[in-house]
């Protein structure tokens, strides 16, 4: 039952990627649904938002895939859950599988490039269904073939939970590397946001989010709801700024603002 729930929902994250939602395979949402199936959603929720920190950043430009989400949170469930690894090592032995996944993506990417004068073809006749059949066969290819993956993955992953945790046991130092690097790449993937989306004059707020996030984090009766709380700070200061520039905005040909400033 796990082996057929895992390929049916890494179909729909498969294809969630391009055609439905392009929300249900983030790993904060896919990797608890995963967790649920294979009977450990605290994991998934681990997994899940670490490995969201870590892809947060990466975005398909053009033709360019970035590492794949969907088949790396995927692995990295398995591993957590079926081979015992920690969330840190999971995540840190599941990137190599993520890289393939955008292989696979590449490649379906490349077969349906020859379908595409189909579809234009189908575009100039005026024919809806011709372009919908061709969508429907690029979902199925890339939906089987993330599925098949998946499958591999839970079996291959259960079939080696015991020499991999022999080869953990013995060594150690292979494990702690990839601890350290999964647990580092959650930094990674967020600067990369950072560097993409941070304007100069947002690095006060970010500072200041910061603060809050470490004095909230330390102090006993907030440390539980650190997030939520410099959320609504940050909700606050959205209002604020949007309340002040409509204003100024409305009042920008009335000769200044109506205290005569």
């Amino acid at each position: 039952m796990q082996v057929v729930l895992l390929a049916i929902v890494t179909f729909i994250f498969a294809i969630d990627q391009f055609s439905l939602t392009e929300l249900l395979y983030r790993p904060i949402i896919a990797c608890p649904i995963i967790g649920l199936i294979l009977g450990d959603m605290k994991t998934g929720l681990a997994v899940g938002g670490t490995y969201e920190l870590m892809m947060i950043g990466n975005m398909p430009v053009g033709g360019a895939q970035p590492p794949n989400a969907v088949l790396g949170g995927i692995v990295a469930m398995v591993f957590a859950v079926k081979s015992g690894f920690s969330v840190e090592e999971a995540l840190g032995a599941s990137v190599i599988f993520a890289i393939f996944g955008q292989y696979v993506v590449t490649l379906t990417f490349t077969v349906m490039s020859g379908f595409m004068a189909k579809a234009d073809k189908a575009a100039e006749e005026a024919n809806p269904a011709g372009i919908a059949t061709v969508n429907y066969i690029s979902m199925a290819i890339l939906g089987g073939l993330f599925a098949v993956l998946a499958v591999l993955a839970y079996v291959g992953g259960t079939a080696m939970a015991g020499p991999l945790q022999a080869f953990s046991d013995k060594f150690s130092w292979v494990m702690g590397g990839l601890g350290a690097a999964g647990g580092m790449m959650r930094y990674v993937g967020f600067a990369i946001l950072l560097k993409i989306m941070l304007a100069g004059d947002m690095w006060g707020i970010y500072l200041a989010g910061f603060a809050a996030a470490a004095i909230l984090g330390n102090i006993p009766a907030t440390s539980g709801a650190t997030l939520l709380l410099v959320a609504f700070i940050g909700v606050a200061i959205a209002i604020y700024d949007f309340n002040m520039n409509v204003k100024i905005a409305n009042n920008a040909g009335n000769g200044g603002m109506s205290d005569g400033i």
